[in-house]
């Protein structure tokens, strides 16, 4: 099996190449990026090949591709890929606006080519036992949902409001609403949302709460911010607080490190000893390509995330609940 990567702008993409080299069975064939000093020195880190174009990438005998772009660029790589007929496993969100994610899920089922979104939190042994949990009927009738996603400031194009399609929201929405939607089988219906720049001087949001109404009458709450300081240890910390009529269970999707600190360290940093969620991702995309499977994020369920993230940007300018969808 081998597989590519569309670019090296996203900094996940150097956890999801480090993945790809541990696979059993897996080859790394190579990486394509127009920052060419970027895209070379990813390719000697991994010890692969890097191409100076997706297309001469995509012209290859590759069997599949991983999008590691800026957001807005997604849809373009997509429908690149598809029309060679790769299988794509794309970062969050989807893409940038509606008309985008459509293009691209409708190009992947005309070339007959997966669709999968980067969610790694699904694949999170604890989410999972927790989701077995919920569906067990453990904690009875859901009633509501504490959720946060925080990180720090991501660099670079992140803060450029066309490339990224927003900023803390636009960034950490999604993962939390793919989990609620794969919890409890329940779609976003409105949202109301507040959103400002109040701790960097940057074009975007840095900042973002938001409450969601469930179509099974669930009610969720998001903290989405960058507010972690610089050196955070993790991307973003993904925690939620699940309130049922029988029991209440509480996920932290990161906890399983150790804290390291004191004399000869800079800053706290983590000793992960638990599951790496994006090593389980990208075995599953490599296994669902190989055994002619569907892996289990689609690009429909990418759309009905980025479908709440755009959603709670109209709630913000309006000062108003919006319908999600609408």
């Amino acid at each position: 099996m081998k597989i590519g990567i569309l670019s090296f702008a996203h900094m996940h993409a150097y956890s999801y190449a480090g993945a790809l080299t541990r696979l059993p069975g897996v080859e790394f064939a190579g990486l394509a990026d127009d920052d060419a000093s970027r895209g070379r020195a990813a390719a000697a880190q991994f010890g692969t090949r890097y191409f100076p174009t997706i297309d001469a990438l995509l012209e290859t005998d590759i069997d599949g591709v991983i999008i590691c772009s800026a957001n807005a660029e997604h849809a373009s790589m997509a429908l690149a890929a598809a029309s060679h007929g790769k299988h794509i496993l794309c970062e969050k969100p989807i893409a940038t606006t509606i008309e985008d994610a459509a293009r691209m899920i409708a190009a992947c089922q005309e070339n007959n080519v997966q669709l999968g979104v980067a969610f790694p939190c699904r694949f999170h042994p604890a989410a999972r036992r927790l989701r077995q949990e919920i569906q067990a009927g453990k904690l009875g009738r859901v009633i509501a949902i504490r959720a946060t996603n925080h990180g720090s400031l991501p660099p670079g194009w992140f803060l450029d409001r066309e490339k990224a399609g927003g900023g803390a929201v636009m960034d950490h929405t999604v993962h939390v609403v793919d989990l609620l939607r794969w919890f409890l089988g329940q779609e976003v219906i409105r949202v109301y949302a507040e959103a400002g720049t109040l701790l960097y001087d940057i074009n975007v949001e840095d900042c973002g709460l938001l409450s969601m109404e469930l179509s099974g009458g669930v009610f969720v709450t998001l903290d989405t911010s960058w507010s972690r300081p610089p050196g955070f240890p993790t991307w973003g910390d993904v925690t939620m607080e699940i309130i049922g009529t029988a029991g209440t269970a509480y996920l932290d999707l990161f906890a399983q490190n150790l804290a390291v600190y004191g004399p000869g360290e800079l800053t706290t940093r983590y000793e992960n000893w638990g599951s790496d969620a994006d090593y389980i991702m990208v075995r599953e995309f490599v296994s669902c390509i190989a055994g002619n499977r569907r892996f289990p994020v689609s690009g429909h369920d990418g759309l009905k995330a980025l479908e709440v993230a755009l959603a709670a940007y109209r709630a913000a300018e309006t000062n108003a609940p919006v319908a999600v969808g609408n």
